[in-house]
């Protein structure tokens, strides 16, 4: 990391929420992204890919972040249902301004081997993989390239549900009956769409002792409120306070507050989750911040981590008693660094249900896609699944990404070079408003 930002690829089927994990990856000055590819999940992989060029066209970085095309159906399996009650039928549903795209896909390259291509070129220990859509990318990545398990500081994933009160965080329910998974009774969509993918990075223990997993229980606890929406549409002014009722929103943050609007709908009408839309995918990118705060090589970045929450254990290392009972002995074990165990967080053993199809999931005949965590003894190596997360810090940081998108539109031409010179910001934020909106929008 020559500048100390942290390499990343992203790999993302947008998706609401994927669009802001877009703006995080490609905006926070502690990351560079390094490409983007796109899966099918939340639409097919022709819609998904369409949006994510539109969303990195809307925050003006279509023609600097190379985008590829994906896997079109899981590695072993048919083609799988699309989240279409979730996220509508294009993936993007719930706003007029995502506009079209101004760059295409790179088509010369597959995705996998650009992503490996990219990783590769950074320096060891450095990159970080984030998915935040099925697996199948991720895995066929590492299976394809198993040498790359090596090279990389982490994957990062969005996906599976825990239960158990892993969280306090509600899951919601379906026909009254409470669930741990959001498209089955047990599985959560992402794990359910390729659980032999999600196996196969589960079942590698090195590359599991790099990975980090936000589940179900983690993404519910960060929830796009009203408050939340009215951040992100009229930001924060200079020094703080509460943000300018006044304040002409941009066409971005309209788009961005309409699409969450649409989101929070569909999640209220098929979850009963009334308080807003958990915002998932983002929670995976951000999980590469918190390495951040104690980057003492670069301390300029350490302001911009999101700190997660490990609970944290004691390793198994034992600490060797002192020859004699001496304070000078103790002391030369602590000089020596054995006067006390070294402290680290929660890890888990991940494993995947992976017997039964699609049909028999969603009928409930069987528990495919379920995601089952065994913590491990203090000191072994594992999957990372934190507890929770500094949700304020998030959503500040999130909401400066967003100004700092809104700062390169201006800076590649304004707004009409991007959509038009028509002006439909008004119009749309008032439908958002008589939609359901929130207090504090602008006449």
């Amino acid at each position: 990391m020559e500048d100390g930002r942290i390499p990343v690829w992203l790999d993302c089927d947008p998706g609401h929420d994927d669009a802001f994990a877009i703006i995080l990856a490609a905006y926070h000055p502690a990351i560079r992204l390094l490409g983007i590819s796109t899966v099918f999940g939340n639409a097919s992989l022709e819609k998904t890919t369409r949006n994510a060029a539109s969303v990195l066209t809307a925050i003006a970085a279509a023609r600097s972040v190379p985008l590829y095309v994906g896997a079109s159906q899981a590695l072993y399996r048919p083609p799988f249902h699309a989240a279409t009650d979730i996220h509508g039928e294009t993936g993007l549903d719930g706003t007029s301004l995502l506009p079209e795209p101004r760059a295409e896909p790179v088509a010369s390259v597959p995705a996998v081997d650009a992503a490996h291509d990219a990783l590769m070129a950074c320096p060891p220990g450095t990159a970080w993989v984030v998915a935040t859509g099925a697996f199948t990318n991720a895995a066929a990545l590492f299976l394809k390239y198993p040498h790359l398990v090596r090279h990389v500081r982490g994957l990062s994933l969005m996906g599976g549900a825990l239960g158990g009160g892993f969280t306090p965080a509600v899951l919601g329910k379906v026909d009254g009956v409470p669930r741990v998974g959001n498209w089955t009774q047990w599985a959560e969509f992402n794990v359910l769409a390729d659980p032999e993918a999600a196996a196969a990075i589960f079942g590698n223990r090195e590359l599991a002792r790099k990975t980090t997993l936000i589940p179900l229980d983690v993404s519910h606890m960060v929830l796009a409120t009203e408050e939340a929406r009215a951040l992100l549409l009229l930001g924060k002014p200079p020094g703080g306070g509460e943000a300018d009722g006044q304040k002409r929103p941009t066409k971005l943050r309209t788009m961005l507050v309409e699409l969450l609007m649409f989101f929070a709908k569909t999640y209220s009408d098929v979850f009963g989750i009334a308080e807003g839309p958990p915002l998932h995918d983002p929670l995976a990118v951000a999980a590469v911040l918190a390495g951040l705060k104690d980057d003492a090589a670069h301390p300029d970045l350490q302001r911009y981590a999101v700190p997660f929450a490990d609970q944290p254990l004691r390793s198994a290392i034992p600490t060797p008693p002192p020859e004699n009972g001496s304070a000078a002995a103790v002391e030369a074990a602590a000089s020596a660094g054995t006067a006390k165990p070294k402290t680290i967080g929660e890890r888990f053993e991940v494993t995947v249900e992976t017997v039964g199809t699609y049909e028999e999931a969603r009928a409930g005949l069987t528990r495919t896609g379920q995601t089952v965590a065994r913590l491990l003894p203090p000191g072994e190596e594992g999957v990372r699944i934190p507890r929770g997360l500094d949700i304020p810090r998030f959503w500040q940081v999130l909401e400066e990404c967003v100004a700092r998108a809104d700062a390169a539109v201006a800076a590649a031409g304004g707004e009409d070079k991007i959509w038009g010179a028509e002006d439909d910001v008004g119009v749309a934020v008032a439908a958002a408003a008589e939609a359901g909106g929130f207090d504090g929008l602008p006449n």
